[in-house]
């Protein structure tokens, strides 16, 4: 609906003595269609509460995907806050329409990425949104999104249980089900729980959980320093009885790699952090493709 829309509604309903009388609404019709989206696994990412390191997950994890060889395809639906062009070092592309379909920033051969950050005039610009607003940005970047044929598309949702989860996990193919990012602490873990739950009330697997800031790496001695603590995230999946995908430890050189747009585990391929998220990205295949078997 067009913000001129928006306004004759909000008059039409103000001044309805002068409107013609109500017609009786017709009964929901239910959800559109699943997205023609040639796609053979969708993995969402959630977390219960922001500041978990979601979006970094996000972002390895594909890129840790695309390296393996796999054909990646990476969506932001943080409409509030799409940080993942910034991460990857593209957010002053954009996307090209041809016709009526989007063609994704490329990142590399095996990587397209599309946010709602490439649609913005500046990334100070804030996205005044409602749920229905939402629900159709969701369908136009499933539905007309050149995507190509993908192994997995990794969707980088917002925190919480909001209408974007919703809207994905009913209109995306291929849900394989998500993955639930949380870091060590209770408050954190508490809200991964909700997160989980969330997920198994829309009929959907968790495919894991993963216990993000787990230890931070001194950048000094090479050694682990319990900063957040550990165990929560393992815990968390133990008593959902969910998958435990793994650690990933908290290296400051990956907050740089995110501020200066290069993913960390190109620059860091080696270290700790970097072989964690490898692991973790081994996992969750080894898990999707035994459940296929």
């Amino acid at each position: 609906m067009t913000a001129n829309e928006t306004k004759k509604e909000q008059t039409c309903t103000e001044n309805c003595s002068t409107c013609a009388p109500a017609q009786p609404h017709s009964a929901p019709k239910g959800l559109p269609p699943k997205a023609k989206i040639d796609v053979k696994h969708v993995i969402l990412v959630l977390s219960g509460k922001g500041g978990v390191g979601k979006s970094t997950v996000s972002v390895n994890l594909a890129y840790a995907l695309a390296n393996h060889g796999k054909k990646v395809g990476l969506l932001d639906l943080d409409f509030h806050g799409p940080n993942i062009p910034k991460m990857l070092g593209i957010e002053d592309q954009r996307p090209t329409v041809l016709a009526n379909t989007i063609e994704p920033v490329h990142v590399t051969g095996n990587l397209s990425v599309m946010s709602m950050a490439f649609l913005l005039p500046d990334t100070s610009t804030p996205v005044v949104w409602r749920g229905p607003m939402k629900m159709g940005a969701i369908q136009q970047f499933l539905a007309e999104v050149n995507w190509g044929a993908l192994n997995y598309l990794v969707v980088d949702l917002p925190p919480g249980t909001g209408d974007e989860a919703l809207t994905i996990a009913q209109l995306a193919p291929n849900v394989r089900g998500a993955v639930i990012v949380t870091t060590p602490q209770d408050v954190a873990v508490m809200d991964a729980i909700k997160a989980a739950k969330f997920i198994e009330k829309l009929e959907l697997p968790v495919l894991g959980v993963i216990e993000n800031m787990s230890g931070m790496v001194c950048p000094h001695c090479g050694g682990t320093i319990n900063l957040f603590s550990t165990g929560g995230g393992k815990k968390a999946a133990g008593d959902l009885g969910v998958p435990f995908l793994g650690a990933i430890p908290l290296d400051p050189e990956m907050v740089k790699a995110s501020d200066e747009g290069r993913p960390y585990i190109l620059r860091h391929a080696d270290s700790p952090t970097a072989k964690a998220v490898d692991e973790v990205m081994e996992h969750l295949v080894e898990l999707i493709e035994s459940d296929l078997k």
